[in-house]
């Protein structure tokens, strides 16, 4: 297993594949950070041939104003371990394709510096893959791909010559989990190719709902939404108000979601249900691209298991407690984990998991597949399971797995 691949993960994939996991307990003078290195030297990462070789540690540097990415402690304590190994490790991301801080190299670089993530901070350097403008990209052929025959990744992590993704696991308000899978496959994408993944379907506005505040038509890089009818909406105060209410061009609309992400009134929906579905085979394939062929290694950290995204300029109350860090080789099995161990916990109150139980209990009661499964029950038009199920079916990895516990 020196230098472990994506093909070799999926040599045998009736085989469980091995996950470490540790809690995030300290005792005596051992640090989180101590033990994050204790467990992925545990985990193998010492198994991979990194002298003299380009490190790229795939990380989601979070939005200006969200708190919940993961701290720069974590990445350098990864950097130090590939320096120790000989590696040349650099931080790296794609730009995004929706309004924010890190549509363009510089914004991203500036986000990220300024969320703490410094080269004198992390040991490294950040190197934004897919270039000023998030056109640097390489066109990779899909092993097994049904929905992408060439995925279009970040020219900087196709060149190097090792992948390590570091996780921040949380809920996904379309992806219905934000795991190593997602880090990877959607964060890897040059902006086209996030456009890819995006493009199965085309959000929907529910005029009832819509109450006018623009968010929508702000967060939109494309000039899709409008407001070019009214209705008439009641107050609670009794007052009848003119709203104006959203429309969505789906001749200038890409699909990225994040109108959907950005309404707090639950009144943009996904065009069609397989658009979920689509996003995540396609997340799924361009995970695939990425790993393929090369030397790979994951780590997840359960912390601050927000429901959404760190592409949000907030983040709201964790679903669920503390969990722990994971460590693989295998990038299915990960989330996998990380899913299981998060099912397992209680909910915690006053979240958005909590009111949308309440909220689904009011119109009639709770859907079976949300009953259990606290990711489908904070998004219930989300499948989180389409991309553990592709990913297995594509050879990326497998669902079964042995977790081994670092104490």
């Amino acid at each position: 297993m020196a230098n472990a691949t994506a093909t070799d993960a999926a040599t045998n994939v009736d085989a469980p594949a091995k996950v470490y996991f540790t809690n995030l307990r300290t005792h005596g003078r051992e640090s989180q950070l101590d033990k994050l290195k204790r467990l992925i030297k545990r985990a193998g990462i010492e198994q991979i041939d990194f002298e003299n070789k380009f490190v790229a540690i795939k990380i989601h540097f979070g939005e200006l104003g969200n708190l919940s990415f993961l701290r720069p402690n974590y990445a350098r304590a990864v950097v130090d371990v590939v320096k120790e190994l000989g590696g040349k490790p650099f931080l790296t991301d794609c730009n995004t394709l929706y309004v924010g801080s890190r549509k363009n190299a510089l914004e991203h670089i500036d986000c990220a510096y300024q969320n703490g993530f410094t080269p004198y901070a992390t040991g490294c350097h950040i190197i934004i893959a897919d270039g000023l403008k998030g056109t640097d990209e390489t066109l990779v052929p899909v092993k097994n791909g049904e929905y992408v025959q060439e995925a279009k990744i970040g020219h900087a992590l196709m060149d190097a010559d090792i992948v390590i993704s570091l996780t921040h696991f949380k809920g996904h308000e379309q992806a219905g989990f934000g795991g190593c899978m997602k880090n990877l496959g959607m964060g890897g994408g040059s902006r086209a190719g996030k456009m890819e993944q995006h493009a199965a379907g085309r959000p929907s506005v529910d005029e009832d709902k819509c109450i006018g505040c623009h968010a929508c038509e702000r967060i939109c890089a494309h000039g899709a939404v409008s407001f070019p009818t009214t209705r008439e909406r009641t107050l609670k105060s009794g007052k009848v108000v003119e709203t104006p209410v959203a429309y969505i061009d789906h001749d200038r609309c890409l699909g990225c979601g994040r109108c959907i992400g950005a309404c707090n009134q639950d009144a943009v929906k996904p065009g069609y249900d397989a658009a979920v579905d689509v996003l995540n085979y396609k997340i799924a394939e361009y995970t695939q691209a990425i790993v393929q062929d090369r030397p790979q290694f994951h780590i997840s950290l359960a912390m601050d298991v927000s429901p959404n995204c760190d592409c949000h300029p907030e983040n709201d109350t964790p679903i669920v407690p503390d969990m722990g860090m994971f460590a693989s080789f295998d990038p299915v099995a990960i989330d996998q984990a990380c899913i299981d161990m998060a099912l397992q916990m209680p909910a915690m109150p006053n979240t958005e998991l909590t009111e949308m139980r309440d909220k689904l209990e009011a119109a009639g009661g709770v859907p079976e597949r949300c009953q259990h499964d606290h990711f489908n029950m904070t998004h219930p038009d989300t499948n989180w399971r389409s991309m553990i199920e592709h990913g297995e079916k594509i050879g990326l990895g497998t669902s079964k797995y042995e977790l081994i516990e670092v104490k």
